[in-house]
């Protein structure tokens, strides 16, 4: 981090936006940890890894705007359990909760990264979704870079609890998927029977 200084924080945190297996969990704390002993000031750290956060996220969007609603509606209808009534659902869902998904989605694991795309395919105002993106990434990365800050050389604790609520976030999300399969699968058997007892 030493190396890298500020820029280089904000390119990691630009990069954790579009790969999310690299963990923001220990670059921002480590970029707080780094402030702390002066390489840096606190501040260079969190102006720089916001202006990453709102980097990655600006291009996942533009992702989302190429794409556009009807490639993207065909490759969902390639997928096994899809209907395209459930894609329509989806994107009614987020033209109506779409700034509260973008604002707090930045501070959820895994959608962080994943939000950007249906802003960009439901097209959101662009202003708007950099605002959002802005004030949501700026709460998320101030929490992990001043931690880093304050707890110094035990700044790596904070990874701990991170990775705790990160994976409480993929239980309930594979939870949900499991429960949407049996809810879809389920669906198509009665439909299938009420078709057979129609005959």
């Amino acid at each position: 981090m030493e190396i890298i200084g500020p820029p280089g924080a904000a390119l990691a945190i630009a990069l954790e936006n579009l790969f999310p297996p690299l963990p923001s969990e220990v670059i921002l704390p480590l970029a707080g940890f780094a402030a702390a002993r002066g390489s840096f000031t606190l501040a260079e750290a969190l102006i720089w890894t916001i202006v990453g956060s709102v980097v990655g996220a600006v291009a996942l969007y533009w992702v989302g705007r190429l794409l556009g609603r009807e490639r993207t509606r065909k490759i969902f209808g390639w997928l096994p359990l899809v209907d395209i009534s459930d894609v329509d659902k989806v994107e009614a869902w987020f033209v109506k909760h779409g700034p509260k998904a973008v604002f707090f989605g930045r501070m959820v694991p895994i959608f962080r990264s994943l939000i950007s795309i249906p802003a960009g395919v439901t097209q959101m105002p662009f202003g708007q979704f950099v605002l959002l993106t802005t004030a949501g990434s700026a709460i998320w990365n101030s929490i992990f870079v001043l931690a880093g800050f304050y707890l110094g050389d035990n700044w790596h604790i904070v990874e701990e609890y991170a990775n705790v609520f990160q994976k409480i976030v993929i239980v309930v999300v594979v939870f949900a998927i499991i429960g949407w399969v049996i809810y879809k699968l389920n669906k198509r058997r009665g439909a299938k029977v009420s078709s057979t007892d129609e005959r």
